[in-house]
């Protein structure tokens, strides 16, 4: 896919404007998560908060899928972008005029979502346009430590930043740093746009976007990992988004706790992330991401068992690690396993799975945690998180699929 003689300049290039994006968006999404579960302390407002982040990305991903693959994917990139920066500009004038209800923090998590629903089909078709395929692991796994490093560094500044000046104020550097993204794809990184962009569409946009589904269908083990993809995320749902609220219940409402987590899980993202750019996992992908769905259930469950807040934080911190080697491992196997015309429309479709069984998992659990014990919830959806390990191991099309290339003499 990739004929660029200088791809790591260009990739060094992508991923600096992608971590200075980031870093403003992590800040704006720790600032609006704290804020919510530290005035509410509620499961229902968390489950409200969660959706309006997910859901517009779930109906955005199918279009973005084919527009990831129709058009330049580097402007889709530059364009989401800047819709986030505009409309988070705007929320920030508002707030400075005094508006600072409830309902404005969900408007601000609908729009990011449009925008991530946007990029993140775009993102991951680009990456293979800039990089060779044997070093797509690599990169991936660098591009997660970096990512890491970002949320690592984020919450101890969303938490300095919240004690010492108003919210608005992280909406504003959320700004500042997506402008900053954009002039570093649109002055220094000049890629050729990938083949189905240049070529004049000869069928319509919706049977663009039905070839999709009909290419995804046809490929047994693309429809596999969708119903792995679905069933994970919903069981992942209380590990990742009540978490924060159980140790404001059981450990206490300090902000140092919800940085605690957050840091520690960042830092088993960056050391996993770079175990996976040096390792590169097994020579089946499939065993590799078994290996860290295992461990994903096992702290799962650990983390409902714990009463020792540093205990907790150590196996927060191997869950992290285990996150990279799934998520590195899932996305290179489709990476290389799906045609170049079609990878947006692939990507797409699995953007639009991960933004929907969330929100419904917590349309589940967000509820019944005003109930019951978060903990209840971790060891049941752990349990369950380590069943779905034998799903995977025991699948003969997805072990044949995760077996590497043979290698031409």
């Amino acid at each position: 896919m990739n004929t660029n003689r200088n791809w790591k300049k260009d990739t060094i290039l992508f991923l600096t404007s992608q971590t200075i994006s980031l870093l403003g968006s992590s800040l704006v999404q720790y600032a609006i998560m704290w804020y919510i579960t530290l005035k509410t302390q509620s499961g229902i407002m968390m489950t409200i908060s969660i959706i309006c982040g997910f859901l517009p990305t779930f109906f955005l991903s199918p279009f973005a899928g084919v527009w990831a693959d129709r058009y330049n994917r580097k402007l889709l990139i530059m364009l989401s972008d800047s819709l986030i920066a505009i409309s988070t500009l705007i929320v920030a004038i508002l707030f400075l005029m005094g508006f600072h209800d409830l309902w404005m923090f969900f408007i601000v998590s609908v729009i990011r979502s449009v925008g991530s629903g946007i990029q993140t089909p775009a993102i991951s078709a680009f990456i293979p346009q800039l990089v060779p395929e044997e070093s797509l692991t690599k990169v991936n796994a660098t591009n997660s430590s970096i990512q890491s490093l970002v949320m690592l560094v984020s919450p101890m500044l969303s938490g300095l930043l919240l004690t010492k000046a108003p919210i608005e104020m992280i909406f504003f550097i959320d700004v500042v740093t997506a402008i900053i993204a954009v002039l570093i794809l649109l002055i220094f990184l000049k890629v050729p746009i990938h083949k189905k962009a240049l070529e004049k569409s000869k069928i319509s946009y919706f049977g663009d976007m039905k070839e999709g589904f009909h290419y995804i269908n046809n490929h047994k083990f693309i429809k596999i990992f969708c119903i792995f993809n679905a069933l994970f995320f919903i069981l992942a749902a209380p590990v990742a988004f009540l978490t924060p609220l159980q140790v404001t219940r059981s450990f206490g409402d300090d902000i140092w706790r919800l940085t605690a987590i957050e840091i520690t899980f960042s830092i088993g993202m960056m050391a996993g992330g770079l175990l996976m750019a040096t390792w590169g996992g097994f020579k089946n992908k499939i065993h590799t991401m078994v290996l860290a769905n295992l461990i994903i259930g096992f702290c799962t469950f650990a983390l409902g068992l714990i009463p020792v807040f540093w205990i907790y934080l150590t196996f927060m911190t191997i869950c992290g690690f285990a996150m990279p080697i799934f998520n590195t491992t899932f996305t290179v196997l489709l990476q290389q396993k799906v045609e170049e015309n079609f990878m947006g429309r692939v990507f797409g479709v699995f953007g639009m799975i991960t933004s929907i069984m969330m929100p419904v998992g917590m349309l589940v659990f967000g509820p019944i945690a005003d109930y019951i014990k978060i903990e209840w919830l971790l060891i049941g959806t752990g349990i369950m998180l380590c069943v779905l390990c034998f799903f995977l191991a025991g699948n003969k099309t997805l072990i044949e699929i995760g077996k590497p290339e043979p290698q031409n003499n």
